[in-house]
């Protein structure tokens, strides 16, 4: 079987990866995930996915390399990981009883080949009306200063919403495994 090489450094994506039992290799691509002006959300995750795969190109050169990006939209506006206590807090007042799309693409690239193949998954998730205690408390717990949209579906973060709309609850962790294993299967690579 071609080696598989994640191009990511993120421990959350490498969690789910893991989960389909295959062999990989983590690495860093490295490329700056600056929005272009203008850029649509979608666009950009699509966008950072490719660069990403394309970023390790040559260092994994006989590899299957799979790269994902995920990126936040609300009201039109592409939110960035919020980085700190303060950020995080208002990003998720902002989002208290809204509803915010996170696309979350990946790329499947066979270096030897250049053959590549790329996805996108959609999800939109509806916070709840929270208060501003809710959201100290929450973020005092979690400390989700490095996720998308300021919390993590995986833990706690579950109790921020009314409902999500989405066809993999990994994608909105950040890698669409349903996607992938169908990109997978591309490249004659079987998950059972």
């Amino acid at each position: 079987m071609i080696p598989i090489v994640l191009a990511s450094t993120s421990i959350y994506r490498k969690q789910l990866l893991q989960k389909l039992k295959i062999n990989f290799i983590c690495a860093a691509p490295n490329i700056d995930e600056t929005p272009q002006a203008n850029e649509p959300a979608k666009q950009l995750a699509l966008r950072l996915a490719k660069e990403k795969a394309l970023a390790i190109q040559q260092q994994y050169p006989q590899h299957i390399i799979i790269a994902s990006d995920q990126v936040a939209s609300f009201a039109d506006q592409i939110l960035g990981k919020p980085g700190d206590h303060k950020q995080t807090v208002e990003q998720l007042k902002q989002q208290s009883g809204q509803a915010v799309n996170f696309f979350t693409s990946v790329c499947v690239l066979n270096s030897a080949t250049n053959k590549q193949h790329i996805d996108i998954d959609v999800c939109t998730v509806y916070f709840k009306q929270l208060s501003e205690q809710q959201i100290l408390n929450y973020v005092a717990l979690e400390k989700p200063y490095d996720c998308a949209g300021g919390f993590k579906s995986e833990g706690l973060g579950i109790s921020l919403f009314e409902k999500i709309e989405g066809d993999d609850p990994n994608a909105l962790i950040g890698l669409p495994l349903i996607k992938l294993i169908s990109l997978l299967h591309k490249f004659d690579i079987e998950i059972l």
